[in-house]
């Protein structure tokens, strides 16, 4: 298919549906492997394949909600959630979670953060055994699957706890740490560092990890053209022309998340309007999603007949 040589070569299979399939399309989960991400990626990965120590090495990625955090984890997670190991010796195969990725709970409690572990094992526990019954199964789980990284989604969450819960929540994850050589990953809201502040000591364990917002340089035209590679348009758009591109970068904010929001909807009004490619004019259409003071204005769409 010579004459869509601008696409990715999975996108391929996908130009050729109809107008309605190729806009469902819009809506699934892609990755999207730019450079900053990448780095994230490296670094975990590096964390992940240094051997276990005394004093495991621990991380805290923060960046505005909505900047694609919690994709690039589930990425990460995704490649090491499960390992297969080969013993040869009594020719028997083994299973290994080396990364259990869990969401925090919803404010700062311990006997949720191990029910929120156990349920990556698949095995029958009862969440109303007490804290110390939960404690020990998730301690012989890790322990049994060889779980090297336990990383932690919203863990500002936390922060809705009382100061003694939050000491609690940290305590939990130094223990685990300690005993099991666990590298823990907290990610985040800006906010998140602030538990941190309730154990100065585990705190010097972490380093923290800053995604800033996107700037308006050849790092973000990389972005564009990333979704020009991606999105099921029939035509090449130029996203990273001057124009274009300058109105994209402040309808989004540079936001990550804002970003992909804008160009999925600009992508689906050009192939309703059979212009299959996203034009200057298209993206105007889509100013009203530009965020405001961090909330976003919401256009009034008013039913027929109401």
């Amino acid at each position: 298919m010579e004459q869509y040589n601008h696409l990715a070569e999975h996108v391929l299979e996908t130009i050729v549906l109809s107008n309605e399939e190729r806009i469902n399309s819009l809506y699934t989960d892609r990755w999207i492997g730019y450079q900053r991400a990448i780095t994230v990626l490296n670094m975990l990965t590096d964390i992940l394949n240094r051997p276990r120590k005394l004093r495991p090495e621990c991380l805290l990625i923060v960046g505005d909600s909505n900047m694609g955090k919690t994709t690039i984890i589930h990425e990460f997670a995704k490649k090491y959630y499960t390992k297969r190991v080969d013993d040869i010796d009594m020719q028997l195969l083994s299973l290994t979670k080396p990364v259990i990725p869990i969401q925090a709970p919803a404010k700062a409690n311990v006997k949720d953060l191990y029910i929120n572990i156990l349920e990556h094992f698949f095995v029958p526990f009862r969440a109303t055994d007490p804290e110390s019954k939960l404690r020990n199964q998730t301690v012989h789980l890790l322990r049994k699957y060889e779980t090297k990284m336990l990383i932690i989604d919203e863990l500002h969450n936390c922060l809705s706890g009382s100061a003694r819960q939050q000491q609690e929540v940290m305590n939990t994850l130094k223990t685990l740490s300690n005993e099991l050589s666990l590298n823990i990953i907290g990610v985040g809201t800006r906010e998140a560092p602030l538990i941190l502040h309730t154990d100065a000591q585990y705190a010097s364990r972490f380093d923290i990890l800053d995604l800033p917002l996107w700037k308006l340089n050849e790092d973000f035209l990389r972005l564009l053209l990333s979704y020009v590679r991606l999105l099921p348009l029939k035509k090449p758009s130029s996203l990273a022309s001057q124009e274009i591109a300058t109105l994209l970068y402040e309808v989004s904010g540079g936001n990550f998340g804002d970003l992909n929001r804008l160009l999925i909807e600009c992508a689906k009004e050009a192939i309703l309007t059979n212009k299959e490619e996203i034009t200057l004019g298209i993206v105007k259409k889509f100013t009203w999603l530009k965020p405001t003071e961090g909330i976003r204005n919401i256009r009034h769409i008013k039913l027929n007949g109401v």
